[in-house]
């Protein structure tokens, strides 16, 4: 908890040090590439047993990590920048796009799934890699959101939401591929990526507006609070 002499003391400082700054970009490359990482894999692992079985789900699922990694890609190269509070309308702009596409390919898989009603073959390998999903993604998501407060960057705070929206998107397809699998409700995962797509235009708008990060004073505050 911050008393109010050192929250006073932080802001008239410009709220962090030049080396605690360092520190928390670095933080937060090693954040984003180690979520490159995962979701390349992911998006492997995701697109092959959606083809296999037939999935449009878990194929939506692989393209939603590819759409991860684009995102996080653009946090990563904007802080290899000399100045990376320069570029954070830019990289705002790629995550908010990234949003839109996101609920938009969920929106028309979704809704084909439904009309079509599409049968989904069991799938093992869907349900471990949507498993493993919903149990790393949201320890990545919290480190860098948590990061990005401190620093005050938008773009690391709006790419963390994207992270959480996808740890979403990962129960929802798993709890569509295990109810498909035991009950035969081949309607469920659709049904649920309905209600994602619309949490990420929510996050998207937010992203474009620049609204994913407060203030210092705000967060500070925010912090004091907690």
């Amino acid at each position: 908890m911050l008393h109010r002499r050192d929250l006073r003391v932080r802001v008239s400082a410009g709220v962090l040090t030049a080396q605690r700054r360092h520190a928390l970009e670095r933080r937060i490359r090693c954040i984003v590439t180690a979520t490159i990482a995962y979701n390349l894999v992911e998006a492997i692992v995701a697109i092959t047993a959606g083809t296999i079985a037939s999935s449009g789900a878990l194929i939506g699922f692989g393209l939603d990590s590819a759409i991860e990694v684009l995102s996080a890609a653009a946090v990563a190269w904007q802080f290899t920048r000399r100045d990376p509070q320069r570029w954070e309308r830019p990289v705002l702009r790629v995550i908010a796009v990234a949003f839109f596409a996101l609920a938009a390919y969920v929106t028309v898989t979704s809704a084909l799934t439904l009309f079509a009603r599409v049968e989904v073959e069991h799938s093992p390998a869907g349900i471990v890699i949507t498993a493993l999903s919903v149990a790393i993604m949201p320890f990545l998501s919290f480190a860098e959101r948590r990061a990005g407060r401190e620093l005050g960057s938008a773009t690391a705070v709006a790419d963390s939401k994207q992270t959480l929206i996808c740890t979403y998107l990962s129960a929802a397809v798993l709890i569509g591929l295990v109810a498909n699998s035991v009950l035969g409700w081949w309607w469920a995962d659709a049904v649920a990526g309905l209600v994602i797509a619309v949490f990420a235009v929510r996050e998207g708008r937010e992203a474009w507006r620049g609204d994913a990060c407060a203030t210092s004073v705000g967060m500070l505050l925010e912090d004091e609070h907690s």
